[in-house]
């Protein structure tokens, strides 16, 4: 418990997709002196991303699909490149990605490695991504994936060479903080080599 923290208030300012509150509250700083400060939270839920690697191949599976946010703030086709992700819902981290694996991707993966799990927009949503790994094969491809009709998921499979996904950083084709987090991991550790 932060001790540095009274008064809290919340407002609930939407409820319409998920839940936007605005949060009033005392913060004692540096010096010792209480402060009244404003926040607005956004509450989608917690969720799970996973990179799909095959190391004989040398390749990833990663999903396109439109992005209004990014859409409406400078990406001109709004496609975003974007590892396999879905909030948890009533799941577990592990169930989660593993059913979001096989719907977006098409790949059915029993074994996933959890990496980490970070904040991705600290300063006004409270989700926390659960990050992992999981080897693919062919012979594990259940269905061409693309996503829940009902849930209006437009989602393209993509397989990619690693060297040529992780260059798409730099490129400024992947601009997505998950993806972009999972391929370093990946270069960092290792991960496709085969050695």
């Amino acid at each position: 418990m932060n001790h540095k923290i009274r008064n809290i208030q919340k407002i609930l300012l939407s409820d319409n997709w998920y839940t936007l509150n605005k949060f009033s509250f005392e913060y004692q700083n540096q010096h010792g002196q209480w402060q009244l400060q404003h926040r607005e939270a956004y509450d989608r839920g917690n969720g799970a991303t996973i990179l799909l690697y095959n190391k004989a191949k040398g390749t990833v599976i990663l999903t396109r699909q439109f992005r209004m946010p990014t859409y409406i703030n400078g990406n001109p086709d709004g496609l975003l490149i974007e590892t396999c992700a879905g909030l948890l819902e009533q799941d577990n981290p592990e169930d989660c990605i593993k059913r979001e694996a096989e719907e977006e991707t098409g790949y059915k993966v029993d074994q996933v490695q959890k990496l980490f799990e970070a904040y991705m927009s600290p300063g006004s949503v409270t989700e926390i991504i659960h990050f992992f790994a999981a080897e693919y094969a062919q012979d594990m491809q259940v269905s061409a994936g693309g996503g829940l009709a009902h849930e209006q998921e437009n989602i393209e499979v993509l397989e990619l060479d690693f060297e040529r996904a992780y260059s798409m950083i730099q490129s400024g084709e992947i601009k997505d903080g998950k993806t972009i987090m999972l391929l370093q991991y990946a270069k960092i550790n290792n991960l496709l080599d085969s050695r």
